[in-house]
């Protein structure tokens, strides 16, 4: 049974831990150059497995006292805000352009590229503790591959009207300012569990 409640909290903060990385700009970069589509089922692939493998590693946090999981995913939240709030400002990554347009060249570019740049990324590991924090891999696991799903969308489509609407500062802000009240809420939890 999926929470409605866990998948759009999780989409939420997904999202917006998202917006700023540079895969999302990866993904404005590569929309540019070929085919949307194309490029899209490369990044939606590889955000899949991802979050795939992030809900597996929280799912083993699960088998941990119900206290020390929220004591560690607070910590780890903490961390993650603390990271969001310091650091720099992202560059454009040079992308390898494909020697040809095929499905197979922009997808396989596509997928290669968020691989390797999402592997142990700030949204991955956030994913990671909600499934600890939830256990409800099912409800993480959707909230947090449709939050990515959207933020390459919208990188591949529509990123440069975005990013001249609203601040990609802004968008950090509010991302850490979640993930620092989650944070609080995991360890008052250990406190007061």
């Amino acid at each position: 049974m999926i929470s409605i409640t866990v998948t759009a909290l999780v989409f939420g903060v997904v999202f917006l831990a998202e917006l700023p990385d540079k895969t999302a700009l990866a993904g404005l970069v590569l929309g540019t150059r070929y085919r949307a589509s194309y490029v899209f089922a490369g990044v939606a692939a590889a955000f899949a497995l991802h979050v795939v493998l992030a809900v597996a590693a929280g799912s083993v946090l699960t088998l941990l006292p119900q206290g020390l999981v929220h004591a560690l995913t607070g910590v780890l939240f903490l961390a993650g805000a603390a990271m969001l709030l310091l650091q720099k400002g992202e560059d454009e990554e040079e992308i390898r352009r494909p020697e040809d347009q095929s499905f197979w060249k922009v997808a396989g570019a596509g997928f290669m590229l968020i691989l390797v740049a999402e592997f142990g990324d700030l949204t991955q590991i956030m994913t990671a503790n909600l499934a600890a924090r939830y256990d409800d891999p099912l409800s993480v696991g959707l909230g947090a591959v449709l939050a990515l799903w959207a933020v390459a969308g919208l990188g591949i489509v529509g990123g440069k009207a975005l990013m001249k609407r609203v601040p990609l500062a802004l968008i950090t802000k509010i991302a850490a300012l979640l993930m620092l009240g989650l944070g609080v809420w995991g360890l008052w939890e250990a406190i007061a569990g």
